[in-house]
Order: structure tokens, then sequence, then C-alpha cells
């Protein structure tokens, strides 16, 4: 069966949205991770009676204050929900898209399903 080119660019689209879902899912499911690590560590040194810590930089450890060590995770945990929002917002728009695109490419093949079936 040779269908349309509009359908053809409409399937294509479909399956570049698909993609373009998981690779958000994927980024927020890692976010998500790094969140709740950033979170657990806060956790940690919330517990700690010395007033020295180190945080890692790169493949370094360097010595730091409590207070800045904690400043620096609830400033990275600050940021990571903001991109977590944003990569949820997109979620949410790109699934209402491919559904929208789902029903207008049902629609399309319907009408080109020869009449009584496959």
């Amino acid at each position: 069966m040779n269908l349309d080119p509009e359908v053809e660019k409409k399937l294509v689209e479909y399956q570049n949205m698909e993609r373009q879902l998981q690779n958000v899912v994927l980024q927020k499911h890692q976010l998500q991770l790094q969140v709740n690590e950033m979170k657990l560590a806060t956790d940690e040194l919330g517990k700690t009676n010395s007033d020295d810590t180190y945080k890692s930089i790169g493949s370094l450890m360097i010595k730091t204050t409590k207070k800045d060590a904690e400043a620096d995770l609830e400033d990275r945990i600050r940021m990571s929900e903001m991109r977590l929002n944003t990569l949820s917002k997109q979620e949410e728009k790109l699934k209402k898209d491919l559904t929208e695109l789902r029903t207008d490419l049902e629609a399309s093949l319907k009408g080109l399903s020869p009449e009584g079936g496959a």
C-alpha cells in the first residue's frame, strides 16, 4: 500500500516525537536520581559535627566548610528541581502532541484502508 506523502510525513514526525519523549523521560529520571543523591548528601552533612568537610570537584576532593557545602548542595538541588519542572512540562506537551498526532494519523489511515479489512 502506498501512503500519501502527507501521511508519511506525519508518521516520521510521530516517530521523532516518540524519540524526543523517550529522551525527556530518561533525562528526567537521571536528574531525579541526582536530586535524590544530593538530598541524601545534605541529610548526611547535617548529621556531622565537624565544621570542615570535603567536596568532590571532578576527580579531586577539596576541603570546604560545612556551611559552604550545604549552600552549594542547596543551590544544585534548586537548579536541578527547576530543570525537572521544565522537563515535566516538556513531557506533558509531547504526550499531548503525540496523542493529537496519533488521532490524526488514525483518521488518515482509516480513510486509506480498503473496505472489508486487511
